[in-house]
């Protein structure tokens, strides 16, 4: 197939990459800075931002199918920005679909498109969006997935969104970097009582799954037109699973703790004073981070395995052990 990644040099769109041309598939990738390495190894690599609407649909041409992973994450930032990106790009790449005959669309969203601020055990795709956002990455993804499932039987279009859950792995940029530079900072706190249960979702099993997705999707196929959560399956607590990766990195474990309702507080504090002050860095603590980090959230799966046999075939035990040789490969501070 001749296949559309978005977002390619992203953390997760690198692996939807290796693994379409590891099955022969032809790929043209997007992204908004020079991956040289992907041409390399075949890629049709374009440098596009997605808010170039043209240039998008341009970049549809001749597809098959679109994997569109391009995203603006984060907890901080201007309404303009995320909704630039992460809403008004979806609606490029909608219209490049549309414009080129594209068949098939897997988007990649995210599970806080439910995210209330309140505890979430076990729920499945029927949830409803979230009825307030704690900051715009959340709020604007919602809304790219209402469109892209919208589109759903429209023009020939089949459409599915995928709710990959804290997607972690070797080269991970994200998530493993921030929680050691913040330990070695001496600015990580344990948020609540500390038995919290998450999920997750190792890399290669999040971009297996949009690969498994894409093959059912069509006419009467079982995932068009639906929204699938991500995980490994299996929740953990949160905490422990922290220090577990902080123990990777040679690190002690996170000492100290502070209730959600004081770090929630905290939060809306440095909120209201970054915003005040016109001040773009993160703040050091927000409601919504406050809330991800002392509240559970697992999912239920089984939908996924059900529509497209998705099985997380990276366990959980395997990835960390992984995760442990990249850490081990990369010079220590």
């Amino acid at each position: 197939m001749k296949t559309l990644v978005t977002g390619a040099g992203g953390f997760l769109g690198r692996h939807v990459v290796a693994q379409l041309l590891e099955r022969g598939d032809e790929v043209r990738g997007i992204a908004r800075g020079d991956y040289p390495e992907l041409a390399e190894q075949g890629v049709e690599m374009l440098r596009v931002d997605v808010r170039d609407r043209d240039a998008v649909v341009a970049a549809c041409q001749g597809v098959d199918v679109v994997f569109h992973t391009a995203a603006v994450p984060g907890i901080w930032g201007s309404w303009e920005h995320y909704h630039g990106i992460n809403t008004v790009g979806t609606e490029s790449v909608l219209a490049g679909c549309r414009a080129h005959g594209v068949e098939r669309l897997v988007y990649t969203s995210s599970p806080s498109v439910t995210f209330d601020g309140d505890h979430q055990c076990g729920i499945g795709p029927e949830a409803p969006y979230a009825s307030r956002w704690l900051c715009h990455y959340p709020h604007t993804k919602a809304l790219a997935e209402q469109q892209v499932l919208a589109a759903n039987g429209t023009e020939g279009l089949w459409t599915c969104a995928l709710r990959p859950h804290l997607i972690w792995g070797p080269g991970d940029p994200h998530l493993i970097p921030r929680l050691i530079a913040r330990r070695r900072a001496g600015r990580l706190r344990r948020v609540g009582d500390g038995t919290n249960l998450i999920d997750m979702v190792y890399v290669d099993n999040a971009a297996a799954a949009h690969l498994q997705a894409a093959e059912a999707l069509g006419p009467e196929r079982a995932a068009s037109g639906k929204a699938y959560f991500l995980t490994q399956g299996e929740p953990v607590n949160c905490w422990d699973w922290i220090d577990e990766l902080l123990a990777l990195a040679g690190l002690e474990p996170v000492r100290g703790a502070v209730s959600v309702a004081m770090a929630s507080r905290v939060g809306a504090v440095c909120e209201a004073v970054y915003r005040t002050l016109g001040v773009k860095a993160e703040p050091p603590m927000t409601r919504f981070l406050a809330l991800q980090l002392g509240k559970s959230h697992y999912f239920d799966i089984s939908a996924a395995q059900r529509d497209f046999g998705y099985q997380p075939a990276v366990s959980t035990t395997e990835g960390m052990r992984r995760v442990g040789a990249w850490l081990d490969s990369l010079p220590r501070n």
